[in-house]
């Protein structure tokens, strides 16, 4: 195990007010500016997370290797994050992402059958975005609700102690 003192920095040749919107590159200064200004890369995560929002749902290679140069850290690194994580997506996604917790706690207390009737109602399997394109189903790794399993992410807002039914009003509801 090894401690860095500082991060890796790589300098791009890059005009870093050509890379994104005005507005992407404020929102991402402002997660900058929350450390100091040696451990910008620290803001990996909330700028992949806005990246990702401003393209549809998914990270592009070419949106990750834009941040990279923006940050001032390796490409690797940027991809690293993005790949470790469940929250970020690097191929299109549904208009909407149906994310069902499958941790202990909601397998116990019924997130497998939640998965196995949506599979089967909406004819989409895990991992993969309904024929018209309405929402992608995802199993994630905890979402932290254990009390109240099962929990499931519908877009950015947590639902518990989701039966198939209530799944389906849920699901019923989306565009």
């Amino acid at each position: 195990m090894s401690f860095r003192n500082a991060p890796q920095a790589v300098v791009h040749d890059v005009d870093k007010s050509e890379l994104f919107t005005p507005e992407i590159r404020e929102a991402i200064d402002a997660h900058i500016a929350k450390y100091p200004p040696e451990w910008k890369q620290s803001a990996v995560m909330p700028a992949l997370s806005i990246l990702q929002d401003a393209n549809g749902g998914w990270l592009t290679t070419e949106l990750m290797d834009d941040l990279a140069a923006y940050l001032d850290m390796p490409a690797v690194s940027v991809y690293e994050v993005a790949t470790f994580y469940g929250m970020y997506d690097l191929t299109p996604q549904g208009r909407h992402k149906v994310c069902v917790c499958n941790s202990i706690s909601c397998m116990l207390n019924g997130s497998e059958e939640l998965i196995e009737h949506v599979e089967h109602k909406y004819g989409v399997k895990v991992g993969e975005t309904t024929a018209d394109g309405r929402f992608t189903l995802k199993e994630v790794e905890c979402l932290g609700a254990c009390r109240d399993a099962p929990a499931v992410l519908l877009d950015k807002v947590y639902h518990e102690k989701l039966t198939p039914e209530s799944l389906d009003k849920l699901i019923d509801g989306l565009e």
